[in-house]
């Protein structure tokens, strides 16, 4: 079911995912992975075939002209991508569709794929409709039920129970294999739903940045997201009750943002208390 075109060497690497369909809210999650793998020069190496996996009559393939004007037919796709993000680290990307049938064959296929090439961390990525302001930074919540990965990454616990995606079946399967796995879901505007979100996909990508230690141009991505709020406000402000409530939604934002920075104090103040606490009881600081 997958069909390898080569078989990269690869150290230390990371898997990246990312699907197209119900948790890929504004194209954020599957715009992300396509930017990064255009950014880090991603070669194509495998796929898994679509034939087991999708109802044609809901995933209908596409019909294209080639330059020659002979047709192509276009299935739903899911490729893997090999990329270098340094000199002893590389990166696996998984680009696909949700499929409709045999998630847990799916999800073996992939986990057999990663254990071959030595996969020791992976991250889904993700994107839902969400009660947020699209004028104020996007959420990037990121989650993961590894104690070590949640510590290291400043990821918080799952809290989540309900109707899940591929996304949360596949990060299932690779705990089940004790691979750690993490989810970074950004939230979207839900009064904007069909919109693709460069602002969304922007802000993933800074959070998978943060996350590998890597700088990934976003230049292209900033303007884009300009240009998408600054519209997006334009159509708000035609309708007072859309405006009126993207006000209430913007509020609760700064203030959920002032509870942080409190709390990010306060942490702070404790840590210094502690600190002088503890040289107190060595005897005070050492001298020069």
């Amino acid at each position: 079911m997958v069909t390898w075109s080569s078989r990269p060497e690869l150290r230390d690497p990371v898997l990246l995912a990312a699907f197209e369909g119900w948790t890929d809210a504004g194209d954020a999650a599957s715009g992300a992975a396509s930017y990064l793998a255009a950014r880090w020069g991603g070669q194509a190496f495998a796929e898994i075939a679509p034939d087991e996996f999708y109802d044609f009559t809901a995933a209908r393939p596409q019909v294209r002209l080639r330059q020659d004007l002979t047709r192509e037919i276009v299935w739903p796709q899911n490729r893997f991508l090999s990329a270098s993000l340094s000199a002893s680290r590389d990166v696996i990307l998984l680009i696909g569709t949700e499929p409709h049938l045999r998630w847990p064959t799916y999800c073996r296929c992939v986990t057999t794929l990663a254990a071959e090439l030595g996969v020791r961390s992976v991250f889904t990525l993700g994107s839902m409709l969400a009660d947020v302001a699209h004028t104020r930074d996007v959420p990037v919540r990121g989650s993961t039920a590894d104690r070590a990965m949640a510590a290291r990454f400043g990821l918080q616990r799952p809290q989540y129970e309900g109707p899940t995606g591929i996304v949360g079946v596949l990060q299932d399967a690779f705990a089940q294999l004790d691979v750690p796995v993490a989810s970074l879901m950004a939230q979207v505007p839900h009064y904007v739903p069909n919109a693709p979100s460069p602002k969304a996909t922007l802000a993933i990508i800074e959070r998978v940045s943060d996350i590998l230690d890597v700088h990934v141009p976003t230049t292209e991505l900033e303007i884009a997201s300009a240009a998408y709020e600054r519209q997006v406000s334009e159509v708000v402000a035609a309708d007072d009750d859309i405006a009126g409530y993207v006000r209430q939604l913007e509020r609760r934002a700064d203030e959920t943002q002032l509870s942080v920075e409190l709390d990010d104090e306060q942490a702070g103040d404790t840590l210094a208390e502690e600190l002088e606490r503890f040289l107190r009881e060595q005897g005070g600081p050492p001298g020069p």
